[in-house]
């Protein structure tokens, strides 16, 4: 599996599983599956409330050899209603105790919303305690993401957003290499119900005809190509496959300047700021009740 190499001198793989919106028994699935697959990047999260299916995944993969825990790049992320310090340190137990290892290798702030400072701060100890190996942001608005950033002991690793081709987020990746965080791409396909439509636009689907490829493998090697890391999720095992086969070819320099062209600022997840932080302040779910 290819790597890019961190601010910090630690090494992430370019592309992962993601297990957003999978119920437990389908990331325990997934995450086993990919892993045989070659996959070595597992990104979960509290709030997707399957951590311990996530666990469970990973145990079965060791067990079969497959792999071993130092082998894997494992993600989660910690949600707004645990952001004050002392919740975002027992938060930090309490998620590792779920996934059923003694470490992650990053750990995001989910939002943007509510004392991520304090929040961001605790992650800063826990390196020092070494149950988190990286630190990093998801979903922070550029003036956000240059606070955290210009104030941080230790900087972002990772900056989780959403990114493909009709919203390439360029700017935002400049902002951030301005202090060597990587940038991470949810919604590499496109996102849930729209997925099609990016999917199928003419561009994407003429590209895959010319190499050969599937409309997902040209935007997956697309994200790779614009120096992101990719985490598609899925709990098809046919499709957990075929995403990963996106190494052993490359678009043309005129082909990701074609690709350039459908950059038209256009998001598939669509809540505004301010829904958002109405909606995520005020969500405090017990992440401790999963399966």
């Amino acid at each position: 599996m290819e790597t890019y190499t961190m601010n910090n001198g630690l090494t992430i793989p370019k592309l992962g599983i993601g297990t957003y919106i999978l119920k437990p028994a389908q990331a325990e699935f997934s995450v086993e599956t990919a892993l045989k697959d070659g996959y070595r990047l597992v990104d979960t999260a509290n709030i997707y409330m399957n951590e311990r299916g996530v666990g469970r995944g990973l145990r079965k993969a060791f067990d079969a050899g497959v792999a071993g825990r130092e082998d894997v790049f494992l993600t989660t992320k910690l949600w707004p209603s645990e952001y004050k310090y002392d919740d975002a340190m027992r938060a930090i137990d309490d998620t590792l105790a779920r996934l059923g290892t003694d470490y992650v290798d990053l750990l995001l702030l989910h939002q943007q919303y509510g004392d991520y400072m304090d929040a961001y701060r605790a992650m800063e100890d826990m390196v020092d305690m070494g149950k988190v190996r990286s630190i990093g942001l998801s979903d922070f608005s550029a003036e956000r993401f240059e606070q955290v950033a210009s104030n941080a002991r230790i900087k972002p690793a990772v900056h989780q957003i959403e990114t493909h081709p009709y919203y390439a987020e360029r700017d935002l990746a400049e902002l951030a290499a301005k202090y060597g965080t990587l940038i991470e791409s949810w919604f590499p396909l496109g996102g849930l119900d729209n997925k099609t439509r990016l999917m199928a636009d003419p561009v994407v689907a003429d590209l895959a005809a010319k190499y050969g490829r599937t409309p997902a493998q040209i935007l997956l090697r697309w994200n790779i190509q614009m120096g992101y890391i990719a985490i598609p999720g899925s709990s098809d095992a046919e499709h957990i496959a075929e995403n990963i086969a996106v190494f052993d070819f490359a678009l043309s320099d005129d082909d990701m300047a074609l690709m350039k062209t459908l950059d038209r600022g256009v998001r598939f997840f669509t809540m505004t700021e301010a829904e958002q932080e109405k909606a995520f302040t005020g969500f405090a779910p017990d992440f401790n009740d999963q399966d």
